[in-house]
C-alpha cells in the first residue's frame, strides 16, 4: 500500500490524537476514516446533484410535474409511517 504524506499542525494532531484515544483506535485509523467519510459525503453530493439536474431537465422538457396536492398527500403519508415505525 502506497504512503502518502500530509502536515497536520499541533493543535489538529492533539486533538487527532485525543480523538483516536476517546474511541479506542490509532490516529491512523482517525485520519483514515475522515478522509473516507469527507470522500464518500462528496460522492452523494455530486450524485444528488446528478439526479437533480436530470430531474430538472425532465421538468423543462415535459413542462410536467407531480401536483403539489399528490406530492403533499405522499409526504404526510411517508412522516405518518416513520412517526408510527
Amino acid at each position: 500500500m502506497p504512503t502518502t504524506t500530509i502536515r497536520i499542525d499541533d493543535h489538529l494532531k492533539a486533538r487527532i490524537a485525543e480523538a483516536a484515544e476517546r474511541g479506542g483506535k490509532t490516529a491512523h485509523a482517525v485520519i483514515l476514516d475522515a478522509i473516507a467519510q469527507t470522500v464518500e459525503q462528496d460522492e452523494w453530493g455530486d450524485a444528488f446533484d446528478r439526479v437533480a439536474d436530470e430531474r430538472w431537465a425532465r421538468i423543462v422538457a415535459t413542462g410536467t410535474t407531480v401536483p403539489w396536492d399528490d406530492a403533499k398527500a405522499w409526504l404526510d403519508a411517508s412522516v405518518a409511517r416513520r412517526t408510527t415505525a
